[in-house]
């Protein structure tokens, strides 16, 4: 009797079936595309390049409407909040590209930050320790969130919740042991207003991970597993890629950007509150959506993330210059997430084909 299609072995001259059973699928670039290579690279390259005309579009009507806007103090202002947003939304994107999502944030954002300044106590003798600490807690809760999630198979949006819910808890129960006027340590506080060549140094920072994610993603097998691991779940599991395995790095991963953006938030502000990750609830998602990643997984550009990032901070920045009340825009962020989840549906390929990357090797 035939085989079907899902049920043939895979090799160099076979390729993978789609999530219905009929469809091939292709992963170009890191990113997935359908139709050929070409075609789809360049669907991709304009999904990622539409934040960058959009921010071009801002600036132009921002500088019309608030001149003062574009002067270079308020744009040093306003690149370092990119930065730590950009650094968020990272994280979040990642979780997406598996078909996830991370509504605990904020919580480990905050979390992070409590323990850089419980752990050192505000001196320059435990700050080492109080960094290391933080970014392992950190990781840690991007573990728990992913072995829920990718092990357990759990409803990715209640896990986070959930886990921010308790974190929540947890900071709030740590931090009343702490005095109210807690502050990093002095060098890293000095740190953290150090500008290289006129820019606040979280800027680098920010940049460098943009640049080491995007490798990884776009020059590497294992960041082409990754992608197909979101792109299409069962062609990865034919192909013999670990879903869960690369789900839970996934959080893990984002976890450990959300420690790296508490402590860099923490150095720059100097006296970091509870209040210090609430900022991070929506603004990720809504980057990393205008940034052409993917609900449905598979597709996503950290360099993009960055680009949507910039255009949120400027936009606020912008509607507080215009004085808008800043509940306008939480308004604002939601309507951001619902047009990059309805743009993201729009363009989304419907057929896909598996990368040679991906291919089992021909069987003796």
């Amino acid at each position: 009797m035939t085989r079907s299609l899902k049920d043939r072995p895979m090799n160099a001259g076979t390729q993978a079936v789609s999530d219905d059973g009929t469809a091939p699928t292709a992963v170009v670039d890191g990113a997935v595309g359908d139709g050929p290579m070409l075609a789809g690279g360049m669907r991709l390259q304009m999904r990622f390049a539409a934040i960058w005309i959009a921010l071009i579009a801002l600036l132009v009507v921002g500088g019309m409407i608030v001149p003062r806007s574009l002067l270079p103090s308020n744009m040093l202002a306003v690149i370092p909040l990119a930065a730590f947003l950009t650094i968020a939304a990272m994280g979040q994107s990642l979780v997406l590209m598996t078909r996830g999502i991370d509504l605990s944030i904020p919580a480990i954002v905050t979390l992070s930050s409590t323990l850089l300044l419980g752990v050192s106590g505000g001196s320059d003798s435990g700050l080492a320790a109080a960094i290391v600490v933080a970014l392992v807690a950190a990781a840690a809760l991007g573990l728990i969130n992913g072995v829920l999630v990718g092990l357990l198979q759990l409803n990715a949006l209640i896990v986070t919740l959930a886990v921010g819910a308790i974190l929540s808890g947890v900071t709030l129960w740590y931090r009343q042991g702490l005095p109210a006027e807690s502050a990093v340590p002095p060098s890293l506080a000095d740190w953290g207003g150090t500008r290289m060549a006129g820019v606040n140094v979280s800027v680098w920072v920010a940049a460098l991970l943009v640049a080491l994610v995007s490798l990884i993603l776009r020059k590497t097998t294992i960041g082409r597993h990754y992608s197909a691991v979101g792109a299409n779940p069962r062609a990865a599991h034919v192909a013999g890629i670990s879903l869960p395995a690369y789900q839970i790095a996934a959080f893990v991963t984002a976890g450990l950007l959300y420690g790296i953006a508490g402590i860099l938030l923490s150095a720059f502000i100097r006296n970091p509150t509870l209040d210090v990750g609430n900022a991070y609830l929506l603004a990720p998602i809504a980057a990393a959506v205008l940034g052409g990643t993917a609900m449905s997984g598979g597709i996503g550009s950290m360099v993009a993330v960055a680009g949507a990032a910039l255009f949120l901070t400027h936009l606020g920045q912008l509607l507080k210059m215009m004085g808008i009340a800043t509940s306008f825009q939480l308004i604002v962020h939601g309507i951001a997430i619902a047009l990059g989840m309805g743009l993201s549906r729009l363009s989304l390929p419907r057929r896909l084909k598996l990368g040679p990357a991906l291919r089992r090797p021909r069987r003796t």
